[in-house]
C-alpha cells in the first residue's frame, strides 16, 4: 500500500432527533476535511456520484474549490456515471480542474451503480441505449471522452469566423497534458478490469464484484486485478497503471469509537444487486495492530497501491479526521505508507 485516502458517500438529509445534514453542509464540510487531511500528509480525498439522490451528483466544483484551498491531496472521484454525462463538457471541466489543481485529479469514471430511478439518464436527454442497463451508453461517451481529452480536433473550424478562423479540425479547450494517465475505471468484474487494461486506464476496483462463486471477496478482487495489469501488458501500454481498491476500515481508539463501531467487524458476503449475485467485501473493525494484521493478510489490498476508507460523512469533519489520522499515524505505516509531507 503506497496510497491511501477516504471515499465518501456524500449523504446528506436528515439525522435523526430533529438535525439535519443539509447539501451545503455536506459540501463545506468534505473541503474542511480535505484541508485537514492535506496536513496530515493523507494522498487522496474521493467521492461517490448519485443523481436523483441525497448525495455528491455535481462534483466538479466540489473537487475545484478542494484544489484551491489544497496544496498536496489528490481529489477525484469514485465514480461517475457516464452515462449521464456529456463527453465534451465533461472533458472541459476536467480539463479545468485539473490544471487548477497542478496534476492532482483521480477522476474515477464508469458505467455507474444502480440509481434510486429507471433509467435516469434517459431523464438527462441521453437515450437509444440498447442494453437494460445503459452499459453501452457508458462506453460510447467514455470513448468521446478519451479522444477529447487526448487532444484530438472533433469539430471543424471556421475558416469565416471572426474570432480568428482557419481549417481543419479544433480540440476542446482548456486541454491539460497528462490527464489521461489520471483517469480511472470503476470495474465491477473480470471482464470490466480487462477492458480498462486494454484501453489503457486506471483502475478502480469496485465495493462489490458481480462475481459470486464462493470465494472471498479479496481473492476475487486480487483475480481482477491481476488480469487488468495482465491485459495492460499484453496491449503494450506505457508505465504502470495504478490501482486502487475500498475498504471500510475503523481504528478502535476511543469508546466512542467503539461504541460506532466496535461491533462492526464481520466478513464478506454475497447478495444481489442490480439483478446480479455479487460478492461484498468486509469491514475492519479493532485496535491499530489488529488492522494491519488483518489488512497485511487482505490479498486485494496487498496487490493494489492504493487503499480507499469508506468513511461516515455524516459524522462530520472532526470524527472522520480522527478516523483518518489514527490510521494514519498507528497503522498505515506498518503497511508501506508515507505521508505525502515526509
Amino acid at each position: 500500500m503506497e496510497r491511501f485516502g477516504t471515499l465518501s458517500f456524500g449523504h446528506y438529509g436528515p439525522l435523526g432527533h430533529g438535525r439535519e445534514l443539509t447539501a451545503r453542509d455536506s459540501m463545506l464540510q468534505a473541503i474542511d476535511l480535505a484541508q485537514g487531511m492535506d496536513e496530515l500528509g493523507v494522498n487522496g480525498i474521493y467521492f461517490r456520484v448519485h443523481h436523483f439522490a441525497r448525495q455528491q451528483a455535481s462534483p466538479m466544483t466540489l473537487l475545484a474549490a478542494i484544489a484551491a484551498k489544497t496544496s498536496r491531496i489528490e481529489m477525484g472521484t469514485g465514480v461517475i456515471d457516464m452515462r449521464y454525462e456529456n463527453p465534451l463538457y465533461l472533458a472541459e471541466e476536467a480539463a479545468s480542474v485539473d490544471l487548477i489543481s497542478d496534476g492532482r485529479l483521480a477522476l474515477g469514471v464508469s458505467r455507474g451503480s444502480p440509481e434510486t430511478v429507471v433509467r435516469g439518464y434517459e431523464a438527462f436527454g441521453y437515450t437509444g441505449s440498447q442494453d437494460p442497463r445503459g452499459a453501452d451508453l457508458a462506453r460510447e461517451h467514455f470513448d468521446l471522452f478519451l479522444r477529447a481529452i487526448d487532444g484530438e480536433g472533433l469539430a471543424e473550424r471556421d475558416p469565416n469566423s471572426p474570432f480568428g478562423g482557419g481549417t481543419g479540425m479544433q480540440r476542446i479547450e482548456p486541454n491539460s497534458p497528462g490527464l489521461r494517465s489520471r483517469v480511472w475505471w470503476g470495474a465491477g468484474n473480470r471482464d470490466s478490469a480487462e477492458w480498462a487494461g486494454r484501453v489503457g486506464v486506471n483502475l478502480m476496483s469496485s465495493t462489490l464484484l458481480t462475481q459470486a462463486d464462493g470465494r472471498e471477496f479479496d481473492l476475487l478482487q486480487a483475480e481482477q486485478i491481476d488480469a487488468f495489469r495482465a491485459a495492460w501488458r499484453e496491449a503494450g501500454h506505457a508505465g504502470t497503471p495504478r490501482v486502487s481498491v475500498s475498504r471500510s476500515v475503523f481504528p478502535i481508539m476511543t469508546a466512542e469509537d467503539d461504541l460506532y463501531f466496535g461491533r462492526s467487524a464481520e466478513r464478506g458476503g454475497i447478495g444481489v444487486i442490480d439483478g446480479m449475485h455479487a460478492t461484498f467485501g468486509r469491514t475492519y473493525a479493532g485496535s491499530p495492530d489488529q488492522l494491519v494484521e488483518e489488512l497485511k493478510q487482505d490479498a486485494a489490498v496487498a496487490a493494489a497501491d492504493t487503499l480507499m476508507l469508506t468513511i461516515p460523512s455524516q459524522l462530520g469533519v472532526e470524527f472522520n479526521l480522527r478516523i483518518v489520522e489514527s490510521f494514519a499515524k498507528y497503522a498505515a505505516p506498518e503497511l508501506g505508507w508515507k505521508p505525502t509531507t515526509a
